[in-house]
């Protein structure tokens, strides 16, 4: 009896397996006859009924349907998928001869742009571009910079400090001291002369200042260093005066005002002429007819022993300015937030 019902499940799942018409029809076949309360499985369980001598053909017969229904279940499956795929092949076709759409360029940060035409300024001037790490050490950052611990100076960088003597660096200043240990290194094991340095140091700075429209906790600085014998206020000046000329204009001047540096000493707040006014005054310069710049002086002794230099027989002069500042004058740009928030809009106008 049970070997009839087997027979008449496996005719008529031949049956409805050629006449399926989709893929969930045919998984439907397949709970009807192979899942927990399929035809097939009930037929396994009333064997347990049959004399013990049967039950060796019945099984057999079993497993020779199952897996005569899994094989058309798996070649009406290859089928239908083949089909499908073909079908839609047919409705997605591309012409492959035509032409792509292009992708869209981007093209350099503002920033970037300024920083690097900054750049080659200075290489014209003769200066190369040295780098160092923006996790700093307190000694380099601070100390060797003529600013002690506890020095009053350290109160105008709010810092962010890792651990008591880790912090990010608060300004491109410690690679002044960096470089000149290298040089010194560079004299004593290769026999090189450690004059003359004329470096520019580019590179982001942190500080725990609020965002506004003219301060940023993260801020492009670039520092410039000059150390060689008889060095004076007026290479100084006269270097200034150049790089301001060649970034806003022949016409330009520059004046210096005396200002406070701990590593510098004397030193100078720098203003150039208002490029927009041509110095008679406007809303760009406040009516005064000067936009500061950058701040400068002549390099302090105590730097100079620290970078391992004697000051009585070398000098120099050092100078740093916010990229992101004249990036503002270059451009026009009145809100210093306006760079940093990928804002393709305002991007794109660069």
């Amino acid at each position: 009896m049970l070997i009839e019902e087997l027979e008449a499940a496996l005719a008529a799942a031949r049956e409805g397996i050629a006449r399926a018409a989709g893929l969930d029809e045919l998984k439907e076949l397949r709970l009807a006859y192979l899942g927990k309360k399929g035809t097939i499985t009930q037929v396994l369980r009333g064997m347990g009924a049959l004399p013990a001598d049967q039950r060796p053909e019945v099984g057999q017969r079993v497993n020779e349907a199952r897996e005569a229904i899994e094989a058309l279940l798996a070649e009406r499956t290859a089928e239908m998928e083949e089909k499908a795929l073909d079908q839609r092949l047919a409705a997605e076709v591309v012409d492959v001869t035509l032409p792509g759409r292009p992708a869209p360029r981007g093209h350099e940060h503002p920033l970037q742009q300024v920083r690097d035409r900054l750049e080659d300024i200075f290489l014209g001037l003769g200066f190369e571009v040295a780098e160092g790490p923006e996790v700093e050490v307190d000694l380099y950052n601070f100390e060797l910079l003529n600013i002690p611990k506890d020095h009053p100076a350290r109160d105008m960088q709010d810092s962010l400090f890792i651990t008591d003597e880790i912090l990010l660096r608060t300004h491109t200043s410690p690679v002044q001291v960096r470089y000149m240990h290298a040089r010194q290194e560079a004299a004593r094991t290769l026999g090189r002369d450690p004059l003359p340095v004329r470096i520019i140091a580019p590179g982001w700075v942190y500080r725990n200042d609020p965002a506004d429209a003219s301060h940023s906790p993260m801020f492009y600085q670039m520092e410039g260093l000059v150390i060689d014998r008889g060095i004076t206020m007026g290479d100084l000046k006269g270097t200034l005066l150049e790089f301001a000329r060649r970034l806003y204009g022949a016409d330009v001047n520059i004046r210096l005002r005396p200002s406070y540096f701990p590593f510098t000493e004397p030193s100078a707040e720098v203003d150039v002429s208002c490029a927009v006014c041509g110095g008679s005054g406007c809303k760009v310069c406040k009516q005064t007819g000067w936009v500061e710049i950058l701040g400068a002086g002549m390099v302090h002794p105590n730097v100079l022993r620290n970078g391992g230099y004697d000051p009585e027989e070398v000098s120099g002069f050092a100078f740093g300015l916010g990229i992101d500042r004249i990036a503002m004058q270059v451009y026009g740009v009145e809100d210093i937030r306006n760079f940093f928030e990928n804002d393709l809009r305002f991007l794109r106008q660069f």
